[in-house]
């Protein structure tokens, strides 16, 4: 089926600032049997539409292949949500309410009538409810189903919405690509079908508080914005930890590794946030516009560069703290699905260089990886030291560079570190904590990053979600890395006990002095 045969994109209103309205629509979940759905998705469509946030009318309808129909669908979900949300209500009528609005069409991916009946369900629905012609699409389908979906959406007029002023819309989620090349042919599979403004390429890092927060911290308070430049600041560390091996995923992790599934799109989204300049606006596309402007401006790595700033690793058998105490798990290599000769990367470090006015000489290191110590995501801002003429004849063994310290995950929140006075006749110096966490701070619960960037979707806020030519740059600096890798000689893996901070080979990619930062809370 040729992408020839496809209707155009409509041309859709542009976003050029607030938010629209939330408007009546059909939330349409293609990959609706998996663990996506189960475990984030459905969990937060509900919990909206508990807190009175969805549009009313809003409907969902399910595409996939196993034979079930609307009763048997509404008691799956059900179950997730009691499994992965147990604190929301699925026994009262606030449950009752929601599934009547949730629909199951059986039909497989790249089966042509499928879509076909889709659209007659999509205009009945229309109809009963009231839904103006609106469209939301999620592509929830692992990323080898995304070509057909898209192509058989377009054959079957869905990329257009069903009524004149309605609106149609796709959300696709990540992997958006393996490499370089492979997102360009999504990206041009995508244009003849859904215009730019239709598609949201989710990350759900973007959805989180604190990631959002990286913004209001930078441009909403004077005494940070003059300080955020090479002149002030040393370095930046980007920290990505999971204690968690494979869970089952092995088989995926084998085809990814840490670089294509935590690099490129979670550390380097935070990334571009941390470094932007600042935006026009807070429109959708001028935020985007300096998130590009920053990828662009990371210099190239050659192979020599790859050789040096980079450092990949693998972890061996070792120990995990839990709940339930210290843990033996197995390497990499012995995971379900994975190859017992392995060169796959579970850890991954980079130095990366931004060529321009604000960031010239200050390296930005970024480091992700499987069974670490801790589960946290950190971003580490070091300044540089006072000059020691002051408290040179002094014995300030305390006396530090301050940083400002952002956790993403968990506990979201800041902190920044100050040197202060110990109490007592001697001048002694501490670091000490100025801090904030959003669980205590503000009177209201954090929720869910899909909560925030499905509201987004409806609301046609693109502003948290990356766009076609953000997703090539990223790809476009990390694509020759993944080459050199394969070119250079692979280190001995495994090279990390799980339960360790990475391979040793780390603390080489730091210069002058530095440290990693450990999260230690």
């Amino acid at each position: 089926m040729s992408v020839e045969t496809m209707a155009r994109p409509v041309p859709l209103p542009q976003n050029g600032g607030a938010p629209a309205s939330v408007t009546p629509c059909a939330f349409v979940l293609f990959g609706a049997t998996g663990d996506l759905t189960r475990r984030k998705i459905v969990p937060a469509l509900f919990d909206l539409d508990l807190q009175g946030l969805l549009p009313d009318p809003f409907v969902i309808i399910a595409f996939a292949r196993r034979d079930k129909d609307d009763t048997t669908f509404r008691e799956d979900l059900r179950a997730a949500v009691r499994e992965f949300a147990p604190q929301l209500p699925t026994d009262g009528p606030e449950w009752q309410e929601f599934a009547r609005h949730v629909f199951y069409l059986r039909s497989n991916l790249d089966d042509p009538e499928g879509y076909r009946r889709l659209a007659q369900r999509l205009q009945e629905l229309d109809r009963t409810f009231g839904l103006g012609g609106n469209r939301l699409f999620y592509l929830a389908t692992p990323p080898d189903n995304f070509d057909e979906v898209i192509t058989h959406l377009g054959v079957a007029g869905l990329n257009r919405p069903g009524s004149e002023q309605g609106w149609a819309r796709l959300i696709i989620e990540k992997p958006f690509g393996y490499d370089l090349n492979s997102a360009r042919q999504l990206n041009a599979l995508l244009a003849p079908v859904f215009a730019e403004h239709q598609v949201y390429r989710i990350d759900h890092y973007l959805g989180k508080e604190a990631v959002q927060n990286i913004l209001v911290l930078r441009f909403a308070n004077q005494i940070f914005e003059p300080l955020w430049n090479q002149k002030y600041i040393d370095n930046v560390q980007i920290t990505v930890a999971e204690t968690l091996g494979m869970e089952g995923r092995g088989a995926y992790f084998e085809k990814s590794g840490i670089t294509r599934d935590i690099v490129q799109n979670h550390a380097l989204q935070v990334l571009t946030l941390v470094a932007m300049e600042p935006p026009v606006s807070l429109a959708a596309d001028h935020v985007r516009d300096e998130k590009v402007k920053v990828l662009k401006s990371i210099r190239p790595f050659t192979l020599e560069d790859v050789a040096q700033k980079t450092v990949r690793g693998q972890y061996g058998p070792g120990f995990i703290e839990t709940p339930e105490g210290t843990r033996t798990v197995p390497g990499y290599r012995e995971e379900q699905g994975v190859d017992p000769l392995s060169s796959t990367e579970t850890f991954a470090a980079f130095r990366f260089d931004i060529q321009n006015w604000r960031w010239a000489g200050v390296p930005f290191y970024v480091q992700a990886g499987k069974r670490l110590p801790k589960r946290v995501t950190e971003v580490q801002i070091q300044f540089k030291a006072v000059p020691e003429v002051l408290f040179a004849r002094l014995d300030c063994t305390g006396l530090r560079p301050n940083r400002l310290i952002i956790r993403i995950q968990p506990d979201e929140g800041a902190w920044i570190e100050i040197a202060s006075k110990v109490p007592g006749p001697q001048l002694s110096i501490e670091m000490v904590r100025m801090d904030f966490r959003y669980g205590s701070t503000f009177n209201t619960p954090v929720r869910d990053a899909y909560q925030r960037l499905l509201l987004d979707a409806i609301r046609g806020d693109a502003s948290l979600f990356a766009r076609g030519d953000e997703v090539e740059a990223a790809w476009e600096l990390l694509t020759p890395v993944l080459d050199a890798w394969q070119n250079l000689t692979c280190p001995i893996f495994p090279n990390y006990p799980a339960g360790t901070w990475g391979p040793p080979a780390v603390n080489s990619l730091l210069s002058g002095g530095r440290v990693w930062h450990i999260p230690q809370r």
